[in-house]
């Protein structure tokens, strides 16, 4: 029998303050070991789903499960379930400023250890190997006021790898970052997917769709899916990239 996706959700609606729509219906599957792209508009409802998909926000209407399991508010109060689903994904913001928060670098990293509660040994170990993992050792008793936009996103990006989750949510990963950053992290996604990782990010950013994405899903502005596909076929659907405000009419 086919094995069950590692995330599914469906039907999904969920409105911010109840009047604002964000998500109106949407359903669609994540198999483990893919590199999955969520495409859309900025306000289209990507990083909404993300944040449901991390268990930040719970849908008004449809179903999340994740690992085979049912994911809801109330099954997430229980501390053992809410550990054991919070060590399987982890969530890297488009702003890191909203991520790393801890006085130290090394505190920030170690932080995420910390709460699944492993031993000293085992945390010191998981931060030395993701700080030298991501060469920003040098960085480890620095403050986060004092990085860069580039060092507060691998800061951020280690923090969430030290907890060495299944699933690497990404909002947006290569926003504001200069080119040099940039093509760090893409090969960084890359390489986490060949080792095992599962990926999901959302972005607009089509000139790296290919390389991040082996399979992409589209949303419409009524935060409806529009499309999926591999990212080759939706890239050269151009009615498809002007319907959903992804493309600019041609001239």
């Amino acid at each position: 029998m086919p094995s069950e996706p590692l995330l599914e959700v469906h039907d999904l609606h969920y409105a911010y303050l109840g009047r604002f729509p964000a998500l109106a219906g949407v359903s669609l599957t994540v198999e483990a070991g893919e590199k999955l792209a969520l495409l859309g508009a900025n306000g289209c409802g990507k990083s909404t789903l993300l944040k449901v998909l991390d268990g930040l926000l719970f849908p008004d209407a449809g179903t999340y499960r994740a690992f085979g399991a049912e994911i809801t508010e109330t099954g997430l109060e229980d501390e053992q379930r809410n550990r054991g689903f919070r060590s399987r994904i982890g969530f890297i913001f488009q702003n890191s400023d909203a991520q790393v928060f801890s006085p130290t670098v090394r505190e920030e990293v170690a932080f995420g250890p910390l709460t699944m509660g492993l031993d000293a040994a085992e945390v010191e170990a998981r931060v030395h190997d993701t700080l030298a993992m991501l060469n920003i050792a040098p960085l480890a008793e620095r403050a986060p006021y004092q990085l860069s936009g580039g060092e507060k996103k691998r800061v951020a990006i280690a923090s969430v790898l030290a907890m060495n989750p299944e699933v690497l949510l990404f909002d947006e990963p290569t926003a504001a970052l200069d080119p040099r950053t940039q093509g760090w992290l893409i090969e960084l996604i890359v390489e986490l997917n060949a080792a095992g990782k599962t990926i999901v990010l959302a972005t607009h950013d089509l000139d790296t769709l290919p390389l991040l994405a082996d399979r992409a899903v589209v949303f419409g502005e009524d935060h409806r899916l529009a499309a999926t596909g591999p990212p080759d076929e939706l890239l050269a659907d151009h009615d498809l990239l002007l319907i959903t405000n992804l493309a600019l009419r041609r001239r």
